[in-house]
């Protein structure tokens, strides 16, 4: 009978180094595919980036979703809401985002009663247009009609009758507009209880001005400078009784009977 050599089994041990290998090839196949999954994840990222931009684009540039349906206008007392809408032109059924504001506010600045504009969005299909309008520190008979006059020269508005509280300021064919704005500035620099005195002022140029008071005497100012200075002097001299007083020069104030 014949004997065999015992060959090697599946229950012979593997040698250590055989052991190593194995785990060394193990761990580098799963480094391998965390590498690939890795850049599988950025891809991805990348993708859904990119598709939620131009969705956002989409939306915000190109669809209907959030398209202008009107304007809210506010601050207006003067003008009404429907004028401001008119001259402001915001166009409709347009993606908010695309509005031009630059263009409406100076659209809605071109209107004489108003001082400023501010345009924002109010989304979602909204245009805001913040008003502020001038106000009136005098009144001026302008082509017979009575019309506000605001601090920078600037007539803007119509009155059905001259409004109490208000002065009267007069001019002459030949008074140049410019010096509506040194009037204002005069009526501005005046106390109340000397503003309470005064029947009108006169412009006859920039640098002639005058103030007729309700006794009937006559305030010489000359042009708008100094005008904080001439309103202190002047405080001083309505303490004395006269016809006129001169304050063009205020540091040489006169008076005469």
């Amino acid at each position: 009978m014949l004997k065999t050599r015992p060959g090697p089994t599946d229950s012979t041990p593997a040698s250590p180094d055989a052991v190593q290998a194995a785990s060394t090839r193990k761990k580098f196949l799963r480094r391998q595919r965390a590498r690939r999954w890795l850049v599988w994840r950025r891809i991805l990222a990348v993708l859904v980036a990119v598709a939620l931009v131009g969705g956002l684009v989409w939306l915000f540039f190109f669809s209907s979703v959030l398209a202008v349906k009107g304007a809210e206008v506010r601050g207006v007392e003067v003008l009404s809401a429907s004028e401001v809408e008119a001259v402001a032109d915001v166009p409709l059924g347009v993606p908010l985002a695309t509005v031009d504001l630059t263009a409406v506010e100076a659209r809605v600045e071109g209107l004489a009663a108003v001082s400023s504009a501010e345009a924002s969005r109010a989304w979602p299909d909204q245009v805001r247009i913040d008003v502020t309008e001038r106000e009136a520190v005098a009144v001026v008979s302008w082509e017979g009609q009575w019309r506000g006059l605001d601090e920078t020269g600037v007539l803007f508005r119509t009155y059905p009758e001259q409004p109490a509280g208000l002065p009267e300021v007069t001019m002459s064919a030949a008074t140049p507009v410019e010096a509506l704005a040194e009037a204002a500035a005069v009526v501005q620099a005046l106390p109340a209880d000397i503003l309470a005195r005064v029947d009108h002022l006169e412009v006859e140029s920039i640098d002639r001005i005058s103030l007729e008071l309700t006794g009937g005497s006559t305030v010489v100012w000359g042009s708008a400078d100094e005008s904080g200075d001439k309103a202190a002097v002047l405080e001083v001299l309505l303490r004395q009784k006269a016809e006129v007083y001169d304050v063009t020069a205020p540091g040489r104030p006169t008076i005469r009977n």
